[in-house]
């Protein structure tokens, strides 16, 4: 599948909905809807919780791999029609989704959003202050950036007979 935009395109498409107010998932499943040609709202719905980890609980991943473990989903869809295909993609999906979060540690030591973050949104005033301090525009952006310069790579082995 050809993307419909450059790596550089959707990293600045990522880090302008980052600042238009989208959290790190909903801005990773846009973006790579956008260059997967995808045009159905309803898979962006998808990745709503995809914010402080999941709704919030920062134990939970961050939001950014969450919502890129998704799109590998959504890059392997075929027909349910041909079992046998759709056995061959799911286990391609599993297989990269476990190398992207695998480099995700390797780079940032952790996926859970309060390790990354180091902020607990459970204590009173604390996600206002997050925002507040522009943590965010470093942090999130460049895990934000980071997975979907993983997934383009990941395409491209693919492409280039290299991936799994």
């Amino acid at each position: 599948m050809a993307m419909k935009m450059s790596l550089k395109e959707a990293r600045e498409r990522a880090v302008e909905l980052m600042h238009r107010g989208y959290h790190c998932g909903p801005s990773v499943l846009q973006v790579m809807c956008e260059a997967y040609g995808i045009e159905n709202e309803d898979v962006l719905w998808a990745g709503t919780a995809f914010t402080g980890g999941i709704a919030g609980h920062q134990t939970a991943p961050c939001g950014a791999v969450s919502g890129a473990t998704v799109a590998l989903g959504l890059r392997h869809i075929c027909p349910a029609s041909d079992p046998r295909r759709a056995k061959q993609e799911r286990s391609l999906a599993r297989e990269e989704a476990g190398q992207l979060v695998g480099s995700f540690i390797e780079s940032f030591g952790s996926i859970s959003c309060i390790d990354l973050l180091g902020i607990d949104f459970s204590q009173p005033g604390a996600y206002q202050a997050f925002r507040e301090s522009g943590v965010w525009k470093d942090k999130c952006n460049r895990y934000v950036e980071y997975v979907i310069e993983r997934l383009y790579e990941l395409d491209e082995e693919r492409s280039d007979g290299r991936g799994p």
